[in-house]
């Protein structure tokens, strides 16, 4: 018996034991095509020489030194460096160890904030339905994410929860982008006015949202209006690129692509690349000016914050990433996977939605497709296509609950910046034999 508290009590798990490249090599010498990054993390692979180097190197000189004594070069020059290609306003980076402590920090940034301008009442927040935004209490309450906050919810604190943009089940027969995009942002002002304008703190969104629906993207326009709505209210935006940023998308923050800025963004997964674990939320000017006017101390902190060798990871993963021109590599691969995916699924039964930017990419799965029908959640649909897909030497994220926490099934593609045409291939090769697999003998 393994003495590890395993995510699954009841699941045995093959043994990691190497990497090359975008594949994952277990102890019986198996190779595994790692179609999701982990879980959008590794978007180096698993072998990059460079960002090894780095490690080994800064582990040498420094590895840790505690952020109430010191700060350290990698922290400032990894912050320098996020700076300089964030969207505007954004001016300074907290680092932490992960997405969940990236989100608690900006909950609490966003809180702090209003209690140095003198504006305690504003204790509410707004996020979307069918969101992830983490699971520590905080983020988890803050989440739309049904399945994972249900046990949870006498811990958590109380959120408003508006209707996620997820065009593929919620936009009208008959109803422009544009529009639905308005009707959403209408949607908002009317819980904004629900709860008093002057009581709310924050509304927090994913650019494109991940783990819960599988890469959906909000219609264009949307993200505009919900920062013209936020600034006529006082009311901060909150971005989680947790999982979308970092390149993931095809530009380096998400919310670029859809021409707004944000009061406080939290990245994570492909900031360090599962080379170390890494975090950071990044503030606005006007909150840290706010703070610094203040009080000077941020009431928050953890152990690891600014870990040296983290930064130190972080900072030669996004080097490497510009100096190879690899996001521009995510743009030419996304639409080379994007064109696959059509042309093998495009008329699949059972797929209902191809979606996604970049190299995000999500399938959702349906029973019938020209009514959208969920299949029955009691088949675990999406727990079999995994584990179908791994006999077949292939790693995806399929999740359920994609309707609603409970019904709906999908599959979630964020394979490393690295691939080749030909693992593109492989890719959806070992998917259509995983979905095969499931969706005939199931």
């Amino acid at each position: 018996m393994s003495h590890v508290f395993h995510r699954h009590l009841k699941h045995a798990y093959p043994t990691a034991v190497g990497g090359e490249g975008p594949y994952l090599i277990d102890a019986q010498g198996k190779r595994y095509l790692d179609a999701c990054g982990g879980a959008a993390v590794s978007c180096l692979g698993h072998s990059d020489a460079e960002v090894i180097e780095a490690v080994r190197d800064q582990v040498g000189r420094l590895a840790y030194a505690h952020s109430s004594f010191f700060t350290t070069e990698p922290m400032e020059e990894l912050a320098d460096f996020l700076v300089e290609r964030a969207p505007a306003g954004l001016s300074s980076v907290y680092f932490v160890s992960g997405g969940s402590e990236a989100v608690e920090a900006a909950l609490k940034l966003a809180r702090q904030y209003f209690i140095e301008r003198g504006e305690p009442q504003r204790k509410h927040l707004i996020a979307r339905r069918q969101s992830y935004h983490g699971n520590t209490l905080g983020a988890l309450a803050t989440g739309g994410n049904a399945w994972r906050r249900q046990q949870f919810e006498p811990l958590l604190v109380e959120v408003s929860h508006v209707s996620p943009c997820y065009a593929y089940r919620d936009q009208a027969p008959g109803e422009t982008p544009e529009a639905y995009g308005e009707r959403l942002a209408t949607e908002l002002e009317a819980e904004i006015q629900r709860l008093g304008p002057e009581n709310v703190m924050a509304f927090v969104a994913e650019p494109v949202v991940g783990a819960t629906l599988g890469a959906v993207p909000a219609v264009p326009g949307y993200f505009r209006r919900v920062r013209e709505i936020c600034d006529r209210h006082g009311i901060l935006l909150v971005l989680d690129e947790v999982m979308c940023g970092m390149g993931r998308t095809g530009t380096l923050f998400a919310a670029e692509q859809e021409g707004v800025t944000a009061d406080l963004v939290t990245i994570a997964k492909g900031l360090g690349a599962g080379y170390q674990p890494i975090g950071a939320t990044l503030v606005s000017e006007r909150i840290r000016a706010a703070i610094a006017e203040g009080s000077g101390f941020f009431q928050h902190g953890h152990t690891y914050i600014g870990h040296a060798t983290a930064c130190a990871a972080a900072l030669a993963v996004q080097r490497t990433i510009e100096a190879r021109g690899l996001l521009e590599r995510v743009v030419s691969l996304g639409e080379g996977l994007q064109q696959r995916l059509e042309a093998r699924f495009g008329d699949h039964p059972h797929v209902g939605d191809i979606r996604g930017r970049g190299l995000f990419r999500g399938l959702e799965l349906v029973a019938e497709r020209d009514a959208k029908t969920p299949f029955d959640p009691e088949r675990k649909l999406h727990a079999a296509v995994k584990r179908a897909a791994m006999d077949e030497g292939l790693m995806c994220y399929p999740m359920g609950g994609t309707l609603d926490g409970r019904r709906g099934d999908h599959i979630l593609l964020a394979p490393p910046f690295i691939l080749d045409d030909a693992q593109l291939d492989e890719i959806v090769d070992k998917l259509d034999a995983s979905l095969t697999r499931v969706l005939t003998h199931s």
